[in-house]
């Protein structure tokens, strides 16, 4: 490891969770340099849904590289671009009964929401937005200014301008009343808030720690939306893609965003984000917004070839099996741990334990990877245990892990309540 704290910044955050030097995947398993094996509960951060090294997509990624297809198009139009659109408009988009334009922004999720503010003040002619507590939704200017998290934001990168933050589904309690609060705001002429041109929102939050808003919460916040004139935006960066069981992680609600930012395995791991957007909404000037690598051809095949899996049922249908799975694995556990303060959230193949003790959920994950298990933490605290694996990771994995886990916590328990018992001692 002596090269990467050489010569890489400090900002390196994942490879101090999981300290390895790593070379081969496959589907849900990574093998380090050294050949030893581990099981994959994070894929790439929901980048990889289809798992690593899809053998159909690299198929068709090597078979377009010999040809020497165009890699690099900026927005030019090209065969690859084409049959991407084709693909998402027939076998997304016509099922789903819905009308999106599609933009291609810079590579990363962090680039379809600064694109989504943007174009959403352009359009409205105002400039507040409202973001969530627990929001995430990237670490770049613009998307910092609606990440909730203070780990990530400075008084001195002057991102609180133009931003407001309101409780999430939850946050206060099952009785608070969040959608009644903000249409008082709304209507309220001395709330201090201005009115916003978009609401920015997670249907579950990951990486603020798998909070999953209730479907009549969301339908509510869409009628205050479209009552006040305000744009609705769902980040599906994370939780689109099929992780929540459906192909968009606001099918289960029924509604229908003026805006949603698409990115991580919309490209299968290969950079690729994406802006759908309401047609009437589509009010850019030729090259008003642009970029250098908003036409990664590469990207467009994998995901040509990942939407393949749309095409029949069976597949949502394995999402949501799986996740039965787990939730089931994970109460099982749970249950052997009582005197531990715990809480399981999820939907679909995302699953979070939350601890009471903040340094539980990263000591489990430390100590499932000293037992070849990859899993992170999310949460303010990082006190939530985090499952995101592939969609589709094979059911013995499933239970090789849990069972790691279920180890993991045990050897946790034993080692705290030793060096309580040595120091009562």
């Amino acid at each position: 490891m002596r090269i990467f704290e050489e010569m890489e910044s400090e900002v390196r955050g994942y490879i101090r969770s999981f300290p390895a030097v790593f070379d081969v995947a496959k589907g849900s398993e990574i093998f380090d340099e050294h050949g030893n094996r581990f099981i994959d509960f994070f894929a790439g951060a929901g980048s990889l849904n289809y798992g690593h090294n899809n053998p159909a997509v690299t198929e068709a990624l090597i078979e377009y590289l010999q040809s020497n297809r165009i890699v690099h198009g900026l927005d030019k139009a090209t065969v690859a671009k084409k049959e991407f659109l084709e693909k998402l408009r027939d076998t997304i988009f016509t099922p789903r009964n819905m009308e999106y334009k599609v933009q291609f922004t810079g590579p990363t999720g962090t680039n379809a929401v600064e694109t989504a503010l943007k174009l959403a003040r352009m359009v409205k002619g105002r400039s507040n937005i409202i973001a969530f507590t627990n929001a995430y939704h990237g670490l770049s200017m613009g998307s910092l200014a609606v990440t909730g998290n203070s780990f990530y934001r400075d008084e001195s990168y002057g991102v609180r301008a133009n931003s407001a933050f309101l409780p999430f589904d939850g946050y206060m309690g099952k009785e608070f009343d969040s959608m009644s609060y903000l249409r008082k705001l709304l209507t309220d002429q001395s709330s201090g808030v201005d009115l916003p041109a978009a609401i920015i929102v997670e249907t579950v939050q990951g990486e603020g720690g798998i909070h999953v808003a209730r479907d009549e919460w969301l339908q509510e916040l869409e009628a205050i939306c479209r009552e006040f004139d305000i744009l609705l935006i769902i980040d599906d960066i994370q939780m689109g893609n099929g992780r929540t069981g459906t192909f968009f992680s606001f099918e289960r609600a029924g509604i229908k965003p003026d805006m949603v930012t698409v990115s991580k395995s919309i490209g299968t791991g290969l950079p690729m984000s994406l802006l759908l957007m309401r047609p009437e909404l589509d009010q850019w000037k030729p090259g008003e917004h642009t970029g250098t690598f908003r036409g990664n051809n590469l990207a467009f095949i994998a995901a040509t070839k990942a939407l393949e899996y749309w095409d029949s049922p069976a597949f949502a249908e394995g999402i949501v099996y799986k996740g039965k799975l787990f939730e089931k694995g994970v109460k099982t556990i749970l249950e052997k741990y009582t005197d531990i303060e715990t809480e399981l959230r999820g939907v679909g193949m995302v699953w979070g334990i939350e601890f009471a003790d903040h340094g539980f959920a990263g000591t489990v994950s430390e100590e499932a990877f000293s037992r070849n298990l990859i899993i992170e933490t999310a949460g303010a605290n990082g006190q939530v245990l985090k499952f995101l694996p592939a969609l589709t990771i094979e059911e013995n994995l499933i239970e090789e892990g849990l069972k790691i886990i279920d180890e993991s916590i045990a050897a946790v328990v034993a080692t705290r309540k030793n060096l309580q018992e040595g120091v009562l001692a």
